[in-house]
């Protein structure tokens, strides 16, 4: 073996051991984080529902807890998922707050392929 392919040899090893080394598989699961807030959020805004999108849901707006205030998010369109149906966030009462419920998209029991 040449002084060359031995030098070539250990950086490419030293490159796979590294990258072996710093490589993190995506996380499972999903990070949620609960935030209870002591008073009632405001009355949603009107907002102008757009004319219907082939292949996209409407999501409304809704007020959202950052900064130590309500504010308010407003609707988008969100690529339609086959098998799933929209669920807008919900804010409940929660002990003496409220507390939000995310959106989410759930399956859909009526759903055939």
């Amino acid at each position: 073996m040449t002084r060359l392919t031995r030098t070539f040899a250990a950086v490419a090893a030293l490159g796979l051991a590294f990258g072996a080394a710093s490589f993190a598989p995506p996380a499972a699961a999903r990070e949620y984080v609960s935030v209870t807030v002591g008073t009632r959020p405001p009355p949603p805004r009107f907002e102008r529902v757009p004319p219907p999108r082939a292949g996209y849901v409407w999501a409304p707006g809704y007020w959202n807890w950052y900064g130590g205030r309500y504010v308010w998010v407003g609707g988008r369109w969100n690529a339609y998922r086959p098998g799933y149906v929209y669920r807008a966030p919900v804010w409940h009462p929660y002990g003496r707050g409220w507390r939000i419920e995310r959106e989410t998209w759930v399956r859909d029991p009526h759903w055939h392929r």
